[in-house]
C-alpha cells in the first residue's frame, strides 16, 4: 500500500468512526446540540496526523455526513426557508466540523506531541462552539425571550430577562445554550485525544504519519 492510498483508506476509518461516534448521544439536547461519546476525537486524530490542509478536508468531508444525519434523523432543517436554510447549514454543519481538521496547528511548533494534540484539539473545538453561537445569535435568536421565560425559569434566567434585551439578550441566549453542551464535548474532546496520544505506538504512530 503505497503513502496516498494508506492515508486514504485510515482517513475513511476515521470519518466513518467519528460518524458512528458522534450517534452514541451522551445526552441529547431538545432544541438541537448534544453531548457525545468522544464524536469528535477521530477527526481531530486525523487533522493532527495528516497536516490542516489535509485535516480541513477530512473535516468537509465530515461535515457533510453529520449535516446529511441532521437532516435525516433529527429533521434539524425542519421549519427553515430561504437563505436560512443555506446559513444554517454552513454555520451549524459545514463550518463548525470542517474547522475540527485544524488540529494540527501546533504540530511541530510545541515539541511534545501530547500537549500540541491536547491544545489543538481545545482551539478548534472552540472554534465550532463559536460557529453554533453565530448560528444561534443569527437564526435563533428570537426564541431568546422564551427560552428565558418557559426553558431557563430560575433566577438566573429571570435575572437575565430582566436586564437584557434586543440583541444582547440574543447573544447571551445563545452563548449560555450553545456552551451548555460544548463545554462537556470540549471537556469530552480533550480527554480522548489525551488518551490516545498518551498510549506510546499509537502517538508515534500519529505524529509520524506524514514521514
Amino acid at each position: 500500500m503505497n503513502k496516498n492510498t494508506k492515508r486514504m483508506v485510515i482517513s475513511a476509518v476515521l470519518i466513518a468512526l467519528g460518524t458512528v461516534l458522534s450517534m452514541i448521544k451522551v445526552y441529547d439536547l431538545p432544541y438541537g446540540g448534544s453531548i457525545t461519546l468522544f464524536g469528535m476525537v477521530p477527526i481531530v486524530v486525523l487533522g493532527y496526523m495528516y497536516g490542516m490542509k489535509w485535516g480541513i478536508f477530512s473535516g468537509f468531508v465530515y461535515s457533510l455526513l453529520q449535516m446529511l444525519l441532521g437532516a435525516t434523523m433529527s429533521q434539524a432543517f425542519a421549519g427553515m426557508e430561504g437563505f436560512n436554510v443555506v446559513l444554517m447549514a454552513f454555520l451549524d454543519y459545514i463550518l463548525a466540523f470542517t474547522v475540527l481538521g485544524l488540529s494540527g496547528m501546533f504540530k511541530g511548533k510545541i515539541k511534545n506531541n501530547v500537549v500540541a494534540a491536547a491544545l489543538g484539539s481545545g482551539v478548534v473545538v472552540v472554534l465550532r462552539l463559536l460557529a453554533h453561537f453565530l448560528s444561534g445569535w443569527i437564526l435563533w435568536g428570537s426564541y431568546a425571550e422564551w427560552f428565558f421565560t418557559d426553558v431557563m425559569n430560575n433566577s438566573l434566567g429571570k435575572n437575565i430577562l430582566a436586564s437584557l434585551s434586543g440583541q444582547t439578550l440574543a447573544v447571551v441566549y445563545s452563548l449560555i445554550y450553545n456552551a451548555s453542551y460544548m463545554l462537556p464535548e470540549l471537556v469530552v474532546t480533550v480527554v480522548g485525544v489525551v488518551a490516545v496520544m498518551s498510549i506510546k505506538p499509537l502517538r508515534k504512530q500519529i505524529a509520524n504519519a506524514e514521514k
